[in-house]
């Protein structure tokens, strides 16, 4: 399997080794295709054994690969003052704050990491000046057994009594539910494992909570089976006996529920009901039924329909008979309306927020009033409307302009906690209408000393794409660079799935920013900087616009004297692995770094895994003859072609990452490897502790950036960055 042979041309650009260093060698893949049909169209893949990277001859590759790019990454000679500048910018902030519930009485739980911390720990405080508790402390695991740990989520019960949590190891998400009391840190219950994508929703009395577990399937079961027959539970806190089964995906016949649905099931805060959600993968569209919480631990408990998903309804919430729901039926950018529990009517409801050039992103209902968020372009809004008949959306008046997002908000308490940033400010959290018509910061983010550096400049401009659509595009840049292509640039871009990459800023940041480097976001179709309507432009057989539009913000930056080729690097994550993949594969010529982390890069083979089906709404099956051209059309490793001068490229993944299998990255590193003729480095950085990036320490965070800045600024040719020859 591992057939290596000398590379010594490479080893010497590389990492500046002679021939007879005893250095890690770059190991060449032995190719084994295998060819697939598809309505008559053969596909070739050469590396198809990749996709089990148990086996022997897999893992000794995998490794072998990884000390090879280890070894040529730590040979870059700025590449270690770049990280302790790194950990210096990440821990100069004396602690950050995330996910905050804030509960009656002031009660506020959180996650929050110090300077000295390397994974988010849960806290609780009671009221803002509090003196806080830690409840979780992963850190402590970590030590005890050897492998990072990480909250995947947490829900106090309604009363704050207890707190439900996920933990997880080594980056998988793989989480198992524990149950805490808060009061004296005592652990109720014995870990319910198999609940990835779980949570724990709670009863209003603190009896239980509903949660989501897959099934217990034997050795050798086909990956792709993971998340089928998916059962939704309860777990009650006093009696005895099993958990009970609410609802099974492909068994349940109150409603219309496939094998690949995710059962979901949660009572319905403020209300008498509890509510079950069929969610079909990644779809955003819901189909929601509703029983009475009395009702559903009844034997044949009847569940009513509320809508379906040709009502395009994203979210929604009840208030006494009232319905409100976001929907993009008839709106592309959304809009607000309210009908009858009832006797639900979305077709004729009331509309609250009508449509309009702002783009509605959701709402939250709290004690005092309904508030609503919306965007223009990437700069947030905030409205409430009180629950008075006839009231209006007023605008709430912010301290400063940016992206905005809901902390916290719940229907027992007036106002909502608001976070607030911007690209070249990190963000902090308001305490909006705590008191009517008062906003302030709540203190509980303390910006650090780089916290808004001065000399950094954010420009948001349109670019023209290759079909005259204007595609928004946001510049981040130090003070008075000159427009001579000269400057190092970062290209960022994902574009799936409707999320919009909203502006944000971490203090890390600073390091590129320091080295003259520019950091732009590409918002390509398929994302949703302009509603659903965008979203649908880069979706199935639209999604070439997504990697086009890269291409034509690429070129804009070249044209307007930001950068050159030379001095341009694309990145992208996830489902942006489409992007960048097929943006490298369609204009090798263009970039002088290609960086797909945990990327969809094979995504002809994604559905044979097990986070493949819940995607399939997003981009498609082979089973499906038009679907299956735009599936091979998105494939990047399909589109490598040999003899090609690629750039040179840096993969990024984790080893356990659940959600885009690791063969992916693999594949395709080895078939650039194969194929490029441009002499340029072709490195695939593999984590064995990591995964998706979703539970990711610190440490491991602040690597990743030191590499990747440094991958990049050594392909620049910055003389800080180049190994000794």
């Amino acid at each position: 399997m591992l057939a290596s042979r000398p590379r010594f041309w490479i080893l010497a650009s590389l990492i500046g080794l002679s021939a007879q260093a005893a250095e890690p060698e770059l190991p060449v893949a032995v190719v084994k295709p295998v060819t697939d049909s598809y309505f008559g169209v053969e596909v070739t893949d050469p590396y198809r054994y990749m996709e089990d990277p148990r086996t022997s001859e897999v893992q000794q590759w995998a490794k072998a690969e990884s000390e090879f790019t280890r070894a040529a990454l730590d040979a870059i000679p700025g590449r270690k003052g770049l990280l302790a500048r790194i950990a210096e910018l990440d821990g100069s902030s004396r602690e950050r704050i995330t996910e905050i519930a804030r509960l009656p009485g002031e009660v506020y739980f959180y996650e929050k990491r110090g300077p000295q911390d390397n994974q988010f720990k849960l806290y609780v405080r009671q009221g803002l000046s509090g003196a806080e508790k830690l409840l979780i402390d992963p850190e402590s695991l970590a030590k005890r057994l050897g492998q990072p740990y990480a909250i995947t989520f947490y829900a106090p019960s309604d009363s704050g009594r207890y707190v439900a949590y996920g933990l997880s190891a080594g980056g998988s998400e793989e989480a198992s539910i524990h149950l805490l009391e808060v009061a004296t840190l005592k652990e109720m219950i014995e870990p319910i494992d198999r609940a990835h994508y779980s949570g724990a929703n709670w009863l209003p009395d603190d009896s239980g909570f509903f949660y989501l577990r897959q099934r217990s399937l034997p050795a050798g079961t086909p990956d792709s089976e993971k998340y089928r027959f998916q059962t939704a539970y309860f777990h009650r806190l006093r009696g005895h006996g099993p958990d009970p089964a609410i609802l099974q995906a492909g068994v349940s016949k109150s409603m219309e529920i496939s094998p690949e649905d995710f059962p979901l099931v949660f009572s319905q805060p403020g209300t008498p009901y509890v509510i079950a959600m069929p969610q079909n993968g990644v779809q955003r569209e819901r189909l929601v039924y509703i029983t009475r919480r009395a009702d559903v631990f009844k034997p044949g408990v009847k569940w009513r329909k509320l809508f379906g998903r040709e009502d395009e309804v994203t979210s929604f919430a009840i208030r006494g008979d009232d319905l409100y729901l976001l929907t993009h039926k008839d709106a592309p950018r959304y809009k607000l309306i309210r009908t009858s529990v009832k006797h639900p009517d979305p077709a004729h409801a009331s509309v609250l927020v009508a449509p309009s050039d702002q783009v509605v992103t959701g709402f939250g209902l709290a004690k005092n009033a309904l508030y609503v968020e919306s965007r223009n372009g990437v700069v947030g809004v905030l409205r409430r409307i009180a629950y008075t008949a006839g009231a209006t959306a007023e605008k709430v008046a912010l301290p400063q302009e940016g992206t905005i997002g809901t902390a916290s908000i719940d229907w027992r308490l007036d106002g909502l906690v608001l976070s607030l940033g911007s690209w070249i400010r990190d963000s902090g959290y308001y305490a909006v209408d705590f008191t009517p018509n008062h906003v302030e910061d709540t203190g509980l983010q303390e910006p650090g000393p780089y916290g808004a550096p001065r000399g950094l400049v954010a420009r948001e401009v349109r670019v023209k794409s290759y079909d005259g659509t204007q595609v928004p595009l946001s510049i981040v840049y130090p003070e008075g660079i000159k427009m001579d292509g000269s400057n190092p640039t970062h290209l960022y871009g994902y574009g799936a799935y409707g999320i919009t990459d909203q502006p944000a800023y971490v203090p890390r940041l600073l390091a590129w920013y320091e080295l003259g480097g520019i950091r732009a976001t590409c918002h390509v179709r398929g994302g949703g900087v302009y509603g659903e309507e965008w979203h649908l432009a880069g979706k199935l057989a639209t999604k070439p616009n997504t990697w086009k539009d890269l291409i034509a913000c690429a070129e804009y930056l070249i044209h307007e004297g930001y950068t050159s080729t030379p001095k341009l690097a694309i990145h992208g994550g996830s489902a942006g692995g489409i992007l960048i993949g097929r943006a490298m594969t369609e204009r090798p010529d263009l970039f002088a770094v290609a960086i797909p982390e945990v990327g969809v890069l094979n995504a002809l083979r994604s559905e044979t895994s097990a986070n493949g089906v819940p995607n399939i709404p997003e981009f498609g099956t082979v089973k499906i003859e038009e679907q299956f051209h735009a599936l091979l059309e998105m494939d990047a490793l399909a589109h490598v072609k040999d003899g090609v001068a690629y750039p040179a490229t840096l993969l990024i993944h984790g080893m356990n990452d659940p959600r885009v299998p690791v063969w992916e990255s693999m594949k395709m590193a080895a078939r650039l490897q194969a194929a490029t003729s441009s002499g340029k480095p072709v490195l695939l950085r593999l984590e064995f502790d990591a995964g998706h990036g979703v539970g990711s320490t610190r440490t491991q965070r602040e690597e990743e950036y030191a590499d990747l800045w440094s991958f990049m600024l050594w392909q620049f040719g910055d003389p800080r960055f180049q190994p000794a020859k």
